[in-house]
Formats: structure tokens, sequence, C-alpha cells
């Protein structure tokens, strides 16, 4: 199936207002992180999470009056008209023989006594801060891990320049990603570093899959530049690209739409990410191929020389040849 035939994009054409755009996204999210910094979710921070039903319909504000003793965040969880709330109790520090759970019957007592309606918690999650910073850690550790496995069999498989280009571009897609996270004050839960993982092994899916196109036109253009043989790679998957990111976009789309409050974090995680890395596999990582790859535009390679050195020696062999006819 082919949604783009015989296309000629001049991609590399707009790498460096690409690499602009990326930079001021970048840096425009380090400064949100910087100020006002990220949230953590409980599995990182530490905390309690309950997730509570009640039988008849309750907003926000009500829980929040009945528990104003403690420091709390309250939003709706499930699907609308569940009546379900998820309230998240921050816990910054863990002392030997503290009771992680005692915050639990506290919350019971005082939404009782607020006057709400019936109810009863259905889940509890308590994560001490010690074992989130340790979740933390694992996290970084995985995340690192599977971008560095991935760079080596790009090396391995086609050239260093195209593995280096690709991790530069997969921590890209990953600061990017970061930068939305930050705009829309997101937390960083266990569900968004998956939605990350997948992400990484989504973007350097699509760029083994343009780098094998590249390395087969350069075999059959050898005399042309590298930047023609990646913007043909280009144009060849182009089709592939836009039904892949099209599909996995929609998928999350609904999810981010109809699948509740507990997967909108990695449902926006997934689409921040598709953009990401259809945007940097079209302009970034090639980008960084050519100019990780020594063969600058201006610069004459050697397989251009002697093409040139071909074309310049015909007329004369021509020439040469209708001497000779003539003397005859």
């Amino acid at each position: 199936m082919h949604i783009f035939k015989n296309t000629n994009f001049d991609f590399l054409r707009w790498r460096w207002h690409a690499m602009v755009l990326s930079a001021v996204v970048i840096a425009a999210g380090i400064a949100m992180i910087a100020t006002r910094g990220i949230t953590l979710g409980v599995e990182f921070s530490g905390g309690t999470n309950l997730i509570v039903r009640f039988a008849a319909p309750v907003v926000e504000d009500q829980i929040r009056t009945a528990l104003q003793a403690l420091p709390h965040e309250v939003q709706q969880y499930g699907e609308a008209g569940s009546n379900q709330m998820l309230i998240r109790l921050p816990q910054t520090q863990e002392e030997q023989g503290t009771n992680l759970s005692a915050d639990v019957p506290k919350v019971d007592e005082m939404l009782k006594a607020g006057g709400l309606p019936d109810f009863n918690i259905e889940g509890t999650e308590i994560v001490g801060p010690t074992v989130g910073a340790e979740l933390r850690r694992q996290a970084i550790y995985a995340t690192l891990l599977s971008m560095l496995g991935i760079t080596a069999w790009i090396a391995w498989r086609f050239r260093v320049s195209f593995a280096l280009g690709s991790i530069i571009a997969t921590f890209h897609d990953v600061f990017v990603t970061l930068a939305f996270l930050a705009f829309f004050r997101y937390e960083m839960s266990l569900n968004v570093i998956a939605a990350m993982l997948t992400m990484v092994g989504y973007s350097m899916n699509d760029m083994i899959v343009i780098f094998d196109r590249v390395r087969e036109n350069t075999r059959l253009q050898r005399r042309e530049p590298l930047e023609s043989a990646i913007n043909t790679s280009l144009n060849q998957t182009l089709t592939r690209t836009v039904i892949t990111s099209g599909t996995v976009f929609a998928s999350v789309m609904a999810l981010y739409l109809f699948g509740g409050e507990v997967l909108k974090a990695f449902a926006f995680t997934m689409l921040a990410g598709t953009v990401a890395t259809t945007y940097s596999g079209w302009f970034i990582a090639p980008s960084l191929a050519i100019m990780l790859s020594r063969k600058p535009s201006g610069v004459q390679t050697r397989s251009t020389a002697d093409a040139a050195a071909v074309a310049a020696a015909q007329p004369a062999r021509k020439s040469k040849s209708q001497r000779k006819a003539r003397a005859t």
C-alpha cells in the first residue's frame, strides 16, 4: 500500500530549522523543570494512594473540605459516573518503626465525619520513600541500558555514525517528551516510565528501518553524496512512517480520551513520544548521521571525484576516436 508515490521531498532542507525548534522546546522544558520542578508519582516520592468509591456522586471540593487537616491531592478516577475518587497522601520521610498504613484509617474517619455519602475504599497503594528512591534508580537504569544496547546493535549492523545519530536523536525524543510532560504538569509515574521505554524502542525501530534503506541506497548510488541517499530513503519510507505513526497515534488518542484517569499520563506520554520520534526520524537523526559521517555536501568524496574525472575524460576520448576515424 502506497499513500505517497514517487515523492521527492527535500527533508534535509529543513534540518537546521528543525534543530533550532528542538533546541527551543528542550530549553523551555528544562527551564520549566528547573523553576517548577517535576511532580513525582507515589511510586518515586513515597506516599499513599487510596481509591474510594462513593454510593452517590460527589465533587472534589467536598473531599478536600473533609480532609483539610491532612496534606492531600484529590482527582476523579475511572470513568465518568463511576463515583470513584483517587486520594493521594504525600509522604516525605520514613522513620524506623513508622506504620506506613496509619493514614488509611484517618482518611476513613475524616470522610465519615465530613458527611459524605457512603463509600468503600477499594484500593490502597503504600510506598515508602526508600522504596521510591530505589524504583527511581531502576527506572533510570532501565532506560539508559535499553538505549545503549540498541545503539551497540546499530553500530555493529550499520555505521558508528548512524548509531551515534540514533542515540542522540533518542535522547532528543526523551527530552522533548519530558518537556511536554512539564508543560502540562503530568507527574512522573511507573506508567510514564513504561511509556518512555516503549517510545525508546519505537524510536530505534523507526531509525533502523530508515538507516537500512539508506545503506541499500548508498550501495546503489555510490557516486551520489550521502545527503541524496538519505533524502531518497526518507521518501521511500514515507508511506510506512505515516501509516505506522498514524496508527499508533490514533490508538493512543483513543486511550487518552476514553481510557480513564489512570491511563491519561501513559497515553499523553505516548502521544508526545510518537510525534517526537516521527519528527526526529525525518529531521534530527538523518542530519546527525550526515554531520557525524564526515561527508558534508560541500566536500567532494572519493566516489564523486572519480565520477567527475570519468566525465571529464569522456570528451577527450571522443575527440581522439574522431581523429582516428578521419585519418583512416
